[in-house]
């Protein structure tokens, strides 16, 4: 009888081409350089998206001085509604991560992003109030821009922030 091999877990993450909440061109090279913390969301979500980016802005405050060597990328699974201005005013609240960094782009380039990390999305609903389903993961990439875990975002703040410690260590 042959032995099992295990398979690679599969990629996550790749090249991409996305426009900044300042009208710039992004791409996968804005990951790399800090820890990056990736999350798919909208600026019209009512719950899931602003409970998420709270947390990580308070799990921020408990990293302290660490906290430098930190990112946190906010990709937009509804590119329709969130352009570079609605992403920056957005972005702008005091509870979020300061110095978040906001992507949108084409439709087609929000799909293959997401396809690259693994993000289910899919618009909910039809008319202005449209609703977007979709994956809630925070994915963190170590400095060199490549996938090291997900982060459990819905522990209290000091859990978080033990999570990226932890990684940041190498633990």
């Amino acid at each position: 009888m042959l032995a099992k091999q295990a398979s690679a877990p599969p990629a996550v993450g790749g090249p991409f081409v996305l426009t900044d909440q300042n009208g710039a061109r992004a791409t996968e090279a804005t990951l790399r350089g800090k820890w990056t913390l990736v999350f798919f969301g909208y600026t019209f979500c009512p719950d899931v998206c602003p409970i998420t980016l709270s947390n990580l802005g308070a799990a921020m405050e408990k990293m302290g001085a660490e906290a430098r060597n930190v990112r946190v990328v906010f990709i937009t699974v509804d590119p329709d509604r969130d352009t570079p201005a609605q992403l920056k005013t957005y972005l702008s609240s005091p509870s979020f991560p300061p110095g978040m960094i906001g992507l949108t782009g084409t439709t087609a380039q929000v799909a293959d992003v997401a396809h690259a990390y693994h993000v289910y999305f899919r618009k909910a609903g039809t008319g202005r109030g449209y609703s977007v389903d979709h994956t809630s993961v925070v994915y963190l990439m170590n400095p060199q821009g490549l996938f090291d875990r997900p982060v459990d975002v819905s522990s209290a703040p000091e859990g978080v922030a033990r999570q990226i410690e932890s990684a940041m260590r190498g633990a």
